[in-house]
């Protein structure tokens, strides 16, 4: 549960200290919802103290969309991490609402510290309890906003989001219109003093809307899959290509997959979507664990034949009561996650593979190796049978394919899209099967350049991240190339239906991680699950039950390896690691291997004190600085 808990005493004199004295060069100034107070890279030259309103932090990587680090509320500081440390921002911070923030000159600072010591002590007291708040969500997202784009009502909905938020033992308040006329101090009082705020507006309260998209974090839209999106929807995007809008689309319990989702998502370009069965108390429960934390996603890595073994963990995992609220894997990986992804049963996800690569010869249908050693048609024809004409968009899981993209030389995540195709560009070892050409851009397999996609699963799950990784393990047969068959035995052996032995060859040298790829990979995971069958190589197909059973194994060790429920996993450790370096509390190399964005508030008593005599308004970061 996240944490209310106030700053202590001593840090509320130290830091009065500092914005109280006559001689501080403190100022004050605005900013508007979307603007941006720094960027990662940029000089750390002033300390930062929000006064009101919310800030958002991202981290950014090239070729992926920003990284949703957590919100900083009122009353907590801003970039002191870099500005101790000597180091640039890393990360950037953007106004989610119209701010109010106090700043401090890096000079100003270190003179203050240098004359007043205890300002140090708290600060670094209050940056390890900082960063402990945030391992508990405190840091998170915690205002959420429903905005109506259907004529129905959603309250009902949003009500059984908030039972759900309770029944995890957190405090949830639904706010509706009747809020409109209340005083901005009234909204901060019942954010103050709940885990979780849900604003909830139906399509005929505009007023209302406008209002609640303002007033979040981030934004749910909710509409009815069968129904048009209206011409007009309030979204909540700040400055920097950040997305704060998530979609839901409701549709009836009685239909058995969503439909229509691509014109929704043409309409509002939303970060995410969901797909939710109107009254079913499950599906909210899936929201609900979204909006806290403690979602669950299964990332499955790539790895030929080997990759059966992923159908062993998924198996295990259910047997254990795990559910996955999103999905995603890459190439062999991809294939299996498809299937919880699109509402398979267990059976019928051992059924379907087994089918489509055990009793048929994916393969088998070898070709002139002009561009490849097969036509690929075999594996396009058993995609197709397995998933016809069903849009990623339009599973009833979030759920990411990944490909390698050659004519840009990054990953592509498929999200969208016929499933059959990105199934096929996730698969197409180059060399064994030919490229997938897809809107002009060359694809093969995703595990070329990212076997284990655990950081595009980050980009889109807040709670948990289970992985399944079988990197290391996607090993050649050393037998079958220093004592390779000849032709004539090769081909009455029936070993020519797995392709020849280069194969092996091609799809170890294509899909080959380095040590640091690897480890950043699993670091991103909370649960991380090694199967390691034994005596198969990377083109077996045949060889699937001890396979399976290796990845079954594997899970259960790990499951035995948990002492809470797994959707709380990421907290729990998180929180543990923070208490081990607590009570070296007090020095500056501590607080530099602290994280920077997220503290606990300091009082806003201390604000407010240094408002009278230093209130300069001005309407940028730079004019202030200046």
């Amino acid at each position: 549960m996240a944490s209310r808990r106030p700053a202590p005493d001593t840090l509320e004199a130290a830091l009065a200290k500092v914005f109280e004295a006559r001689d501080t060069t403190a100022s004050w100034f605005a900013l508007t919802g979307g603007e941006t107070l720094f960027s990662a890279g940029e000089d750390a030259d002033t300390l930062y103290l929000l006064r009101s309103g919310r800030l958002g932090v991202f981290q950014e990587q090239e070729g992926q969309p920003p990284r949703f680090v957590g919100v900083i509320r009122p009353g907590e500081p801003v970039g002191e991490m870099a500005l101790i440390a000597g180091t640039p921002h890393s990360a950037r911070v953007v106004a989610l609402r119209d701010s109010e923030i106090l700043s401090l000159p890096r000079d100003a600072f270190f003179e203050a510290i240098r004359s007043r010591p205890e300002v140090m002590i708290e600060l670094s007291r209050l940056m390890l309890h900082r960063a402990r708040e945030r391992t508990t969500g405190a840091a998170e997202p915690s205002v959420f906003g429903f905005i109506s784009a259907r004529s129905r009502p959603i309250r009902a909905f949003v009500e059984r989001i908030a039972a759900a938020i309770e029944a995890q033992g957190r405090t949830c308040q639904v706010i509706d219109h009747s809020a409109l006329t209340s005083a901005s101090e009234w909204f901060s009082r019942v954010e103050d003093s709940h885990d979780i705020v849900l604003y909830v507006a139906e399509q005929d309260e505009p007023n209302w809307a406008a209002l609640c998209a303002r007033q979040v974090d981030r934004l749910f839209v909710v509409g009815d899959v069968l129904t048009l999106p209206p011409t007009r929807i309030p979204s909540r995007e700040p400055g920097g290509g950040h997305q704060f809008t998530d979609l839901i689309l409701l549709r009836d319990a009685r239909m058995s997959r969503p439909a229509n989702t691509g014109v929704w998502l043409d309409a509002l370009d939303p970060g995410r979507w969901f797909h939710v069965r109107d009254g079913d108390a499950s599906d909210a429960a899936r929201i609900a664990r979204v909006i806290t934390g403690t979602s669950v996603g299964l990332v499955l890595s790539g790895g030929g034949a080997r990759a059966y073994a992923h159908i062993g963990v998924v198996r295990a995992m259910h047997e254990a009561g795990v559910v996955f609220d999103f999905l995603g894997g890459s190439s062999m990986g991809a294939v299996v996650a498809a299937g919880p992804a699109l509402g398979w049963t267990d059976d019928e996800l051992d059924a379907r593979i087994r089918k489509a690569f055990v009793k048929s010869d994916p393969l088998a249908d070898l070709a002139f190796p002009l561009i490849a050693m097969t036509r690929a048609g075999k594996v396009a024809g058993l995609l197709q049978d397995a998933y016809g004409e069903i849009d990623i968009a339009d599973m009833p899981l979030p759920f990411f394919a990944v490909s390698s993209n050659l004519t840009t030389g990054r990953i592509e995540v498929h999200r969208r899209g016929l499933l059959r195709r990105a199934m096929r560009a996730s698969i197409s070892i180059p060399g064994v099967m030919p490229p997938v050409v897809i809107d002009g851009q060359v694809l093969v397999d995703g595990a070329v350049l990212k076997n284990f996609p655990t950081d595009v699963m980050r980009q889109l799950n807040a709670g948990p991240i289970v992985g399944s990784d079988m990197t290391q393990v996607r090993g050649v047969d050393p037998a079958t190339l220093e004592n390779p068959p000849s032709w004539w035995r090769w081909i009455l052996s029936g070993a020519w239906k797995s392709g020849p032995p280069i194969v092996s060859i091609l799809m170890r040298s294509a899909t080959i991680t380095t040590d640091i790829e690897l480890a950043r990979s699993r670091a991103e995971t909370d649960l991380l699950i090694l199967p390691r069958p034994s005596g198969t190589d990377i083109r077996d197909w045949k060889i699937y039950d001890p396979v399976v059973a290796s990845g079954r194994v594997a899970a259960d060790e790990a499951l035995a390896t948990l002492e809470g429920p797994l959707g709380e996993l990421r907290k729990r450790k998180a929180a543990a690691l923070v208490a081990e370096i607590e009570p070296a509390t007090g020095t500056a190399s501590d607080i530099a291997d602290a994280t920077e964005p997220t503290m606990p508030q300091s009082p806003a008593s201390v604000l407010e004190a240094a408002e009278p005599a230093k209130k300069t308004p001005v309407r940028s970061r730079r004019k202030a600085s200046a």
